[in-house]
């Protein structure tokens, strides 16, 4: 049966405390018990639906955990601080001393940095595989290999994970395939497709205004469990814990979701159509000539489309820089890191957002100077969009 994430979504209904049609949020830091046998029993996990402190839970972000889990079709999620916090707590709990990780070579510099720079010092360390290459990633497996990790649509090039083919090569060597979907929510379902654990930043598409920052983990009941658990859990010792204010927020802005994803998606294949046809160096997975088109087509949730990011190179850093300077003037969208908001958002990454990647290695995976990553936004009329933007490109020379 077609999996349906939307529809997940929308079959879920709480009822707040007074019979409000939004949960009530917790604002609490810590919980009551009747009975000292209680709390004994909420510290031994052994009593289902009893809250203790709210660095291990608390019901606005269980709440919220439930909504993810149900998009991603997971048996359950826990949310995180951060996407960061995601992605490390995941990678802490699963990879120990003298284990080994095989990763993506084209992924968020942070997440880079963190398994470039951080790790090895607990000794664990990492291989940047082109994650395209099959035959590589295959070949980069040690017997002290723990994890394959990788982007659905990569960071920021936008290459698509063979997520298929990444599950079997895990599942012959006994690992785990662990995908951040950031960039891909609703489009893609990494879960159905064989992944083991999947990784959002809340802060992006899901949340899609801006104003907060958030991460989950999507997975089975017990590796869940295994972060929450008091005595060894990456993310309840690490305490990476979200504000339920802000769990509250995300869960309203998560149902506009389906909504927004499509406009964004539709925007971005209008503009990455008519940039090709000016003959401009632009990628965009939803083109026929992106290398991984077919891959991203054959696994897709078809009516979310090939989601809102697309890159264009302007040749130069100096380029890049004048005309995202000339296209924030002219009211086109923000020069700014991050991604998923309503207002299309521009960076140089090679500069920003994968500065942590070496020079070196920024060009060896085709990481120009003068690449804009665009995260299109929810415009209306992006056939005026493309005026603009085509204005401002013939008056920097680019065009």
């Amino acid at each position: 049966m077609e999996f349906k994430p939307a529809n997940h979504i929308q079959d879920l209904q709480y009822f707040g405390e007074f019979g409000g049609v939004n949960p009530s949020i917790s604002d609490s830091s810590t919980y009551t018990f009747l009975s000292a046998k209680t709390m004994f029993d909420t510290f031994e996990g052994n009593a289902d639906g009893c809250y203790l402190y709210s660095r291990h839970s608390s019901p606005s972000n269980l709440y919220l955990g439930q909504a993810l889990a149900a998009m991603e079709g997971t048996e359950t999620a826990n949310v995180t601080a951060s996407g960061m916090g995601a992605i490390t707590a995941v990678i802490l709990e699963l990879c120990k001393a003298n284990d080994h990780v095989v990763c993506s070579r084209t992924i968020y510099g942070g997440t880079y940095a963190f398994l470039k720079n951080f790790t090895p010092s607990f000794g664990i360390d990492t291989s940047f595989i082109d994650i395209t290459n099959l035959a590589a990633v295959e070949a980069a497996i040690t017997p002290k290999t723990k994890v394959i990790y990788c982007e659905s649509v990569s960071n920021p090039l936008l290459e698509v994970a063979d997520i298929k083919a990444l599950s079997a090569i895990a599942k012959k060597h006994n690992l785990k395939l662990i995908v951040d979907n950031t960039f891909s929510p609703l489009s893609i379902s990494p879960y159905k497709l064989g992944a083991d654990v999947i990784i959002h930043s809340l802060t992006k598409f899901i949340n899609g205004s801006s104003d907060t920052v958030g991460g989950v983990v999507c997975g089975t009941q017990e590796f869940i469990n295994q972060l929450r658990d008091v005595n060894s859990g990456a993310c309840m010792l690490l305490g990476s814990t979200m504000d339920s204010f802000r769990s509250a927020s995300i869960l309203k802005n998560l149902r506009t979701l389906h909504i927004r994803m499509q406009q964004h998606s539709k925007n971005a294949q209008f503009l990455a159509e008519r940039f090709e046809l000016m003959r401009l160096k632009t990628v965009y997975p939803g083109l026929p000539s992106h290398p991984s088109h077919h891959i991203f087509k054959e696994v897709m949730n078809a009516e979310y489309g090939y989601g809102g990011m697309l890159t264009l190179d302007t040749g130069s850093l100096e380029k890049a820089n004048e005309l995202m300077e000339l296209m924030q003037h002219r009211n086109l969208g923000y020069l700014a890191v991050s991604l998923g908001f309503y207002k299309t958002l521009f960076s140089a990454p090679g500069s920003s957002t994968s500065s942590e990647i070496p020079e070196d290695e920024q060009k060896a995976m085709g990481l120009s100077d003068g690449l804009i990553r665009f995260s299109i936004g929810l415009d209306a009329d992006i056939e005026r969009t493309l005026m603009t933007m085509t204005d401002c490109m013939k008056e920097v020379g680019i065009i």
